[in-house]
């Protein structure tokens, strides 16, 4: 059952894609930060970046993460997708709800070595498995959203047992008696 009207619907929908493929891009980026920190000879590009990738993720990701999470609750709460009726709905939330925790959980290190390029010049034996580790995550992160952009394209057919449920209950009400 649709309880939004369709210029919700697409409205909700609009702010959940720029959101999702805003987060998507804006990990892209502090990945690009990532390996210009970890791995460029120049002591004030690293500098730059460490910080950079500080900001990124909390004035950029860990918005658009929780937005995107947000307005895909209320799209698929307000819509006929619902939100445990399609594995793949169910799959794009297994996403990110821990993707958008860990990344909470992540930010504190990026924090940490973003204040310590801002004190001191960064060697690069200084943190080397934090920096290598900021890289890798990166990286994974972008796999992740990258399958829940995939499952959002592609739906991919099955309902759960809740979804076929509700659909045989409203095939039999709608039956002529």
């Amino acid at each position: 059952m649709k309880t939004m009207t369709r210029g919700v619907r697409r409205f909700a929908l609009t702010a959940h894609v720029l959101a999702s493929v805003g987060w998507f891009g804006a990990v892209a980026v502090f990945l690009g930060l990532a390996v210009a920190g970890l791995t460029s000879p120049d002591a004030q590009l690293v500098r730059a970046a460490y910080l950079a990738m500080e900001v990124t993720g909390w004035a950029v990701i860990v918005p658009l993460a929780i937005a995107s999470l947000l307005t895909g609750l209320i799209s698929s709460l307000g819509t006929a997708w619902g939100l445990i009726r399609n594995w793949w709905v169910v799959a794009k939330l297994l996403i990110t709800v821990p993707s958008t925790i860990l990344l909470l959980v992540h930010m504190p290190p990026i924090s940490f070595v973003a204040s310590v390029a801002a004190a001191t010049t960064l060697s690069s034996a200084d943190h080397a498995q934090l920096r290598i580790q900021f890289v890798a995550q990166a990286a994974a992160a972008l796999l992740v959203l990258l399958v829940a952009t995939t499952l959002s394209v592609y739906k991919p057919r099955g309902r759960t047992r809740w979804g076929r449920r509700q659909r045989d209950q409203q095939r039999a009400l709608s039956r002529p008696s």
